[in-house]
């Protein structure tokens, strides 16, 4: 934890024995290594949580960079026009080259808004600063988002958040997000969007052409899967290979609970594809 100032956890890939092969295409790996995985946690997202899903990747013998943006960047300075979440996203990129895995392919996880608020500065680093443009991505997981404007979607995110916080203050924050979310993000984002564009928006013209899997769910009460489908759509019609999943009946960033054989097969396939180049 705390590495370049982050909360971040980074679990490496255990060293073979000379001579030891695994399993699959994806756990022989690529000829510079094993894959990196960065899971882009929800908002709130403490990382027991976020591990859970890091074992999914571990056990094919990837090394796995795991951090969540604190919520008050994703629900207050993005809804301010803030750009606060791009230093943890060139932070989270130079995490490679500290670790000595730069060469190798990455795959991003990414869940909820929380982490495509973060993804979205990540790719805007890998495409405007040198020493990124080499990295290797090999793909993108998308659960539970990407999401448009819902202001309810993200009240009831934020109330997760604050739940344990000061009857008082968490009510002062939920209306004080409200309040900005409509008046900026709402009413006059015909006009803020020259300054501060939405992550979704951002998304739906991506430069970036590697692979995506959307895994989402008609039950999901904070994004909506039609917004996860219409961006699934539109990313294809850029020439993306893309892959959308719907659970039907999970909640919330809770389709691997409601279904973990099913989730961690639909991740370690979408991987191993990529990484061999097949189609995704």
């Amino acid at each position: 934890m705390g590495a370049r100032g982050l909360e971040a956890a980074v679990e490496l890939a255990p060293e073979l024995a000379p001579g030891e092969a695994r399993e699959s295409g994806t756990e022989r790996g690529h000829a510079d290594g094993q894959p990196v995985v960065i899971l882009l946690g929800w908002a709130g997202c403490q990382d027991k949580y976020l591990a859970k899903y890091s074992t999914i990747y571990s056990q094919k013998g990837c090394t796995v960079i795991r951090y969540t943006a604190p919520w008050r960047m994703i629900f207050f300075s993005e809804t301010f026009g803030i750009r606060s979440l791009q230093t943890p996203a060139r932070r989270l990129l130079e995490l490679l080259f500290d670790y000595t895995v730069e060469n190798r392919p990455v795959l991003f996880h990414v869940f909820s808004n929380g982490g495509v608020m973060l993804y979205r500065y990540i790719i805007e680093v890998l495409h405007t600063h040198k020493l990124f443009k080499n990295l290797k991505v090999a793909g993108t997981i998308f659960d539970s988002a990407p999401g448009r404007r819902n202001l309810r979607g993200g009240l009831r995110a934020l109330a997760t958040v604050l739940v344990s916080m000061n009857v008082l203050l968490k009510y002062f924050l939920l209306l004080a997000f409200a309040t900005t979310a409509v008046v900026l993000r709402i009413l006059l984002y015909p006009l803020t969007r020259f300054i501060h564009e939405s992550h979704y928006d951002a998304l739906l013209k991506a430069p970036s052409r590697w692979p995506e899997l959307y895994l989402y769910s008609q039950a999901d009460a904070i994004i909506k899967a039609s917004e996860v489908k219409h961006m699934a759509d539109a990313r294809q019609q850029l020439g993306v290979s893309v892959k959308a999943v719907d659970f039907s009946d999970s909640a919330h960033v809770s389709h691997m609970r409601s279904y973990p054989t099913y989730y961690s097969n639909l991740c370690t396939t979408f991987l191993s594809d990529c990484v061999r180049g097949s189609p995704c």
